[in-house]
């Protein structure tokens, strides 16, 4: 849609609520936004000065589509819809998916612990979010220690290694009345809850009645599980008298970056925090807000109240979640959001830093190769090896680095054609001749540097097909590798030689990168190509009989002898004709 078409559609908006679709010259949905007022949102993207990322979103719009809703709250549930249905590439999105582990208590005759990223309406008692598994498993872990309910998901006939240590009651076994289990589930509640005080009194009293009867051990492991309580402890640093469980969220956006922090407070204590760091193109607020929602539209467990920081529209998201949103003012509580807010802060800087000093070391080191080598900044590097076992199914594989970083979407795979056996030279002729043939023929860039897995005799294959066949003269280096198969030396050259590199420099460790890429890519796709071959069929060799077909055969007789010896009724039965049939137990009789 010409631009001057766009301005018409901007100036047609309605002054409504709703939710706004930005699309590509080709359709594609770029973005997906949602406002209170359309004409108000989507003319802001048009007019004013916008960074660099809202700008490029901004170049690529090619048509606007909107839809009109009611109020603010199903603007702001379709937008959560569109943008999981539609996955735009501008938009926040929770990576993968992403669900937070919790941890259940299930709600059976004989309850058990488990860690769980699905919560159900079954009853269970559901502990979390925790910002990852690890956490999860190790707080599930402490308190099977703790605790002696069943382990097992469905019961054996006789009792376990758990039963003798102590950590399960054997219901297996042995009649466990429900009101065994009350306790126990009460102290896991409060336990999980943040309340670890009384357990630890209890443990320290049977950590010096175990020393008092001498039973050292038994005392060790109480001493044990009482520190592993307090590292567990160790994270609650703020704490409220209310007991309200909530959620504390804030952010911090630059340079088109945004960090969400989020503070979980059970039992009115701080027990866990989890960060997110990802690229935003919109406005930061919104993009925040988009952000919540999406994190309570996959995590159906909520608290009491959720905490927003200043500038957060919280009307929509109340209403929606049926729970408190505020957005606090002043006090302790405007602290504790402010705290979040720092903590994403520091959060975005460090990962800035990262960037920088990485940045700063890639560069570098391609720098120092091209330096060693005398070529120049070698850009865009492409590295090839070939993978085989004993010259059966031989293959190669290519990796592309740009600016020192993997260019995956330019990674291609080779079936070898022309090679004979376990030939390494003759594979490396084969890739370099295709692969270069093609770049020709479409024009494609060529690399600053070509990088071959193996020493003299892989590059001499390559530059002498670059050169005497194709006319190309592209620098071309060889990484060699030592007895265990780690890289040792830069070879470049006509005719190579070994170039002195310091193996701690990284324009080394650039080069293992690479080597170590290629060769991953290569033996991945090798181990492929050997599987399918490992489950070939002589059948697949029989004309009118394809992989539907063979499957059908063998599902119906069970072996190829069965076919061989099958009448010609049997093959009927399952679809096949009698010349058909015929062909097939000659070729097995022949084979």
């Amino acid at each position: 849609m010409p631009r001057d078409q766009l301005k018409e559609k901007l100036a047609l908006l309605p002054a409504k609520p709703g939710v706004y679709l930005m699309k590509g010259a080709d359709g594609e949905i770029l973005y997906v936004g949602k406002a209170k007022v359309l004409k108000n949102r989507v003319r802001s993207y048009f007019t004013g000065s916008h960074d660099g990322k809202t700008q490029a979103l901004v170049n690529e719009v090619a048509d606007i589509d909107y839809i009109v809703t009611d109020n603010p709250v199903e603007a702001l549930l379709l937008e959560c819809n569109l943008i999981k249905q539609h996955k735009p590439r501008y938009n926040v999105l929770l990576r993968d998916d992403k669900s937070y582990p919790y941890i259940k208590l299930t709600n059976e005759r004989h309850p058990r612990l488990e860690v769980t990223r699905r919560v159900k309406k079954d009853k269970a008692k559901y502990f979390g979010p925790y910002p990852n598994a690890g956490a999860a498993q190790h707080a599930k872990k402490l308190l099977d220690r703790l605790y002696p309910l069943r382990k097992c998901r469905t019961l054996p006939k006789e009792v376990c290694l758990y039963y003798h240590l102590g950590q399960c009651l054997a219901p297996c076994v042995h009649d466990v009345p429900p009101e065994r289990y009350a306790p126990i589930v009460e102290e896991i509640t409060r336990f999980l809850s943040g309340d670890v005080d009384g357990i630890v009194k209890q443990l320290e009293a049977k950590m010096h009645a175990a020393a008092e009867a001498l039973e050292f051990e038994r005392a060790k492991e109480y001493r044990d599980l009482i520190a592993d309580i307090e590292k567990v402890a160790e994270k609650q640093k703020i704490a409220f008298n209310d007991f309200i469980d909530r959620d504390i969220f804030a952010y911090h956006a630059d340079r088109g970056w945004m960090c969400v922090q989020v503070f979980y407070i059970r039992q009115g204590k701080l027990i866990e925090r989890d960060v997110a760091i990802f690229p935003h193109y919109g406005d930061p607020a919104e993009d925040f807000l988009s952000y919540v929602t999406q994190f309570y539209f996959h995590h159906p467990a909520r608290p009491k109240e959720i905490w927003l920081p200043e500038g957060v529209d919280p009307g929509a998201l109340a209403e929606w979640l049926g729970v408190k949103v505020h957005v606090p003012k002043r006090g302790k509580k405007k602290e504790l959001v402010d705290l979040a807010a720092e903590n994403a802060r520091l959060a975005l800087e460090e990962r800035f830093r990262l960037m920088e000093r990485d940045e700063a070391r890639t560069v570098e080191a391609l720098d120092t190769l091209g330096r060693l080598l005398g070529i120049g900044y070698p850009k865009r590097i492409e590295a090839f090896d070939n993978a085989t076992t004993q010259g059966v199914d031989p293959v190669a594989a290519m990796v592309v680095f740009v600016d020192g970083k993997p260019a995956k979407a330019e990674y291609r795979k080779y079936r070898i054609r022309t090679a004979e056996g376990p030939d390494d030279y003759a594979a490396m002729r084969e890739v370099i001749r295709r692969r270069y043939t093609r770049v020709l023929k479409e024009n494609l860039p060529l690399p600053d540097l070509i990088v071959v897995d193996g020493g003299k005799g892989q590059m001499s294959a390559a530059m002498d097909v670059l050169e005497n066949e194709l006319g190309l003269y592209v620098p071309v280096c060889g990484l060699a590798k030592d007895e265990r198969h780690r890289t040792s030396r830069l070879l470049f050259g006509d005719p190579p030689e070994e170039v002195p590199i310091d193996r701690h420099s990284h324009a080394f460790h650039l080069l293992t990168r690479i080597q170590d890429e290629v060769h991953r890519f290569a033996n991945t796709f090798h181990r492929q190509v050997r599987t399918k071959t490992a489950f070939r069929s002589v059948l697949d060799d029989i004309p009118g009989v394809g992989p539907k077909r063979r499957q059908l055969l063998l599902s119906h007789f069970g072996s190829l002898e069965r076919i061989k010896t099958a009448a010609l009724e049997e093959f009927r039965q399952i679809g096949i004709g009698d010349k058909l049939a015929k062909a097939i137990q000659e070729h097995l009789r022949q084979a």
